[in-house]
């Protein structure tokens, strides 16, 4: 039986530390791919801000100009503008909706991580208290007799009287 009990425990040992070193992998690897999404959330946004600046110079120098080829060159890279714009807002807007799934599975794995932890606390917990000697069994209690009180008022409690002290 004793060979058994330390076969099943050294397993569980094993399957503890393979359980704990997968979940640390998995959380530094969701928090790698997080970094790197928000990396690239922050360049799409970047991007954006650039697109944006240059959207609006070059209407401001479409305001300004009057030859009519460059107006229609202007209006023509505004539009080019435009939609890269819109692509670099897709982009920021894909990045998020694919961030968020990685979080939650980083979130996910950060609690597997932190429980399989704790396991080490409830072994070593049972450990404990497997090794300790059993208690005695207790006896059972006496009951105590109840006694019998008259219906009616209860007799008033009788008090020291205090010592009168001489001269």
């Amino acid at each position: 039986m004793t060979k058994e009990l330390t076969e099943l425990q050294k397993t569980l040992q094993q399957n503890k530390a393979l359980f704990v070193k997968t979940a640390k992998r998995a959380t530094i690897e969701l928090d790698r791919q997080r970094k790197r999404l928000a990396t690239e959330i922050n360049r799409a946004n970047a991007r954006a801000q650039r697109t944006r600046v240059d959207l609006q110079k070059k209407s401001e120098r479409l305001v300004n100009t009057t030859a009519r080829k460059a107006k229609q060159e202007l209006n023509r890279q505004i539009r080019n503008l435009q939609k890269m714009l819109d692509e670099a807002r897709s982009d920021a807007a894909k990045l998020r909706t694919e961030l968020a799934p990685v979080k939650d599975d980083l979130t996910n794995a950060r609690n597997h991580l932190a429980h399989a932890l704790h396991i080490d606390r409830a072994l070593a917990k049972i450990q404990r208290q497997l090794s300790r000697k059993p208690a005695a069994p207790k006896k059972p209690a006496r009951k105590k007799s109840a006694k019998k009180k008259a219906p009616g008022k209860t007799a008033p409690r009788k008090r020291p009287v205090a010592k009168a002290q001489g001269n």
